[in-house]
């Protein structure tokens, strides 16, 4: 299915890395996003719904810092925290804290901290 394209939808992302192929395998393995490679030769991704895509970039620093937080929905909070640490992530903030909002923290390979949002069951 092709992207909604909508007035005021978040579509497109840049996300400072110091390591692009790292990232691409990070984002691939721990949430299942498309990596790609672009008509420019750039490493890109799409999300799992397509809605949003992105690529990754060096030379930027990285979102340490909470300040604008984008969190990635995903079907199993738990499981992902796993996954994030497996590939190389660090949880920075445990499921729990926002509760009863089913949340967590990670910092990335590249040193961004993102959110993780499960769906109350």
């Amino acid at each position: 299915m092709p992207p909604v394209f909508a007035n005021g939808k978040i579509c497109y992302m840049e996300m400072p890395t110091t390591d692009i192929a790292r990232s691409a395998d990070f984002y691939r393995k721990v949430f299942g996003w498309n990596v790609r490679t672009r008509g420019d030769g750039a490493t890109s991704f799409d999300d799992t719904t397509g809605q949003v895509s992105g690529t990754w970039i060096v030379g930027r620093a990285p979102s340490g810092k909470p300040g604008l937080l984008i969190y990635i929905m995903v079907d199993d909070a738990a499981a992902t925290v796993e996954k994030v640490v497996a590939n190389g992530g660090e949880i920075v903030q445990p499921i729990g804290v926002d509760a009863p909002e089913v949340t967590a923290r990670f910092r990335d390979p590249g040193g961004n901290v993102l959110g993780l949002y499960q769906q109350p069951k």
